[in-house]
């Protein structure tokens, strides 16, 4: 196991992967149910923007720093 390091970038792909998620979802039950917040501009529904965001920057770098990828089997 000395050999095998898993690089931090993959991590930190997964929670941005995971708050995509999240956030999404958060925004998609908004849109499901018709209750927004009262925020300025609400109507630009910036969850499934910035969640979408973060969903593909998280599987961006889940997929280029995923642990493995250069060795040979």
């Amino acid at each position: 196991m000395h050999g095998s390091k898993i690089p931090i970038w993959f991590f930190i792909g997964v929670l941005l992967l995971a708050y995509g998620f999240l956030i999404v979802g958060y925004g998609l039950s908004e849109l499901a149910t018709g209750h927004v917040a009262a925020v300025q501009l609400a109507e630009l529904h910036a969850p499934l923007w910035w969640g979408g965001t973060l969903f593909v920057l998280g599987v961006l770098y889940t997929v280029k720093f995923r642990p493995g990828k250069g060795k040979v089997k």
